[in-house]
């Protein structure tokens, strides 16, 4: 009898790898504009505001909600709302961050979430990781320990509002796993940039502030695209494969944020950067290695489950 590979060891997606990843590199454009944008003076939740106004422009503009079968009505309505709550909060509270923090310092508090996703996927999402993408899960989070080391020093407001954010973004990404096999990626974006540009509208009046620099529009506009695209590549990410087996690719992103910090804000990155830099990337090429090898098991089982079967002698009627 052959053995059959658990579902936690089944590879993951190559077209899924690809997908989270270019979501990563949008992603880190994102929190580089909204930190050009609040370090120049502009309050949080207005950035966090114009940031989901363009978004949905660009969601009614292409998807067009009003035509029939544009995608965008809900199967379930409070799910939808739910979900696009959290990532209301997850943006609210990043953007707050970042007026006080490094991009690699928020980000490797954000890079905490995988650890929460591999938890609770499996009681929430009956998603359960094999011991193998733990071990892959925890040599990333050991590479965001090393290169965030001296900014723990002091705990202060900025690293409560990022451990606020990477909650909250864990509770979200369960969620897009969740809905993404009932609703439409149409539905899902729509509502998570609709829902809240309508609960930002009222602090418009009081936060809002008209920019100094004419470039800073061009800024507003970067961060509804980076958005739009990002998270649809992100729920096509989360359709082709599980949460647990998606947990380590993010860890990537934060070599994108290192040199976002180093070109935009002329932070150059430490030794110890450096280091914890490496250790994600050798997590990373581990976790690389391992999905290639198990791609040729599958491949392997599934040929010889074909010829097992083209071998059987066809009963007679």
């Amino acid at each position: 009898m052959k053995r059959s590979i658990p579902r936690s060891e089944v590879a993951t997606p190559l077209p899924a790898i690809l997908l989270i990843v270019a979501s990563g590199i949008l992603f880190a454009c994102l929190d580089t504009t909204a930190k050009l944008l609040v370090v120049s003076g502009l309050p949080a939740p207005f950035v966090a505001w114009i940031r989901f106004a363009v978004n949905a422009a660009m969601v009614v503009i292409v998807f067009r909600p009003w035509r029939p079968g544009s995608g965008v009505g809900p199967r379930s309505l409070t799910a939808q709302v739910l979900r696009a709550v959290t990532i209301f909060v997850t943006t609210i509270l990043n953007f707050m961050a970042l007026r006080t923090l490094q991009l690699a310092e928020t980000t490797s508090i954000l890079f905490l979430q995988p650890m929460v996703i591999t938890a609770l996927a499996g009681p929430l999402l009956g998603e359960w990781a094999g011991w193998r993408r733990w071990l892959a899960v925890g040599v990333g989070f050991i590479g965001v320990l090393v290169i965030a080391r001296p900014g723990f020093g002091v705990f202060h407001i900025g690293h409560a509002y990022a451990l606020g954010a990477m909650l909250s973004g864990a509770f979200y990404a369960m969620m897009t796993r969740a809905l993404s096999g009932t609703e439409t990626p149409q539905s899902l974006i729509f509502f998570q940039s609709a829902v809240p540009t309508l609960l930002l509208l009222p602090v418009v009046p009081f936060a809002g502030s008209m920019p100094s620099h004419g470039y800073m529009w061009l800024l507003f506009l970067s961060m509804g695209f980076y958005a739009f695209f990002g998270h649809w590549l992100l729920i096509k990410a989360y359709r082709a494969a599980t949460a647990t087996a998606l947990a380590p690719y993010p860890y990537l992103q934060m070599i994108w944020m290192i040199g976002a910090g180093y070109l935009v804000f002329d932070q150059l990155p430490d030794l110890w950067t450096v280091g914890g830099s490496a250790i994600i990337v050798a997590g990373g090429l581990y976790i690389v290695h391992r999905e290639h090898r198990l791609r040729l098991a599958n491949r392997a089982a599934l040929t010889a489950e074909t010829e097992t079967l083209a071998e059987k002698p066809e009963k007679p009627l």
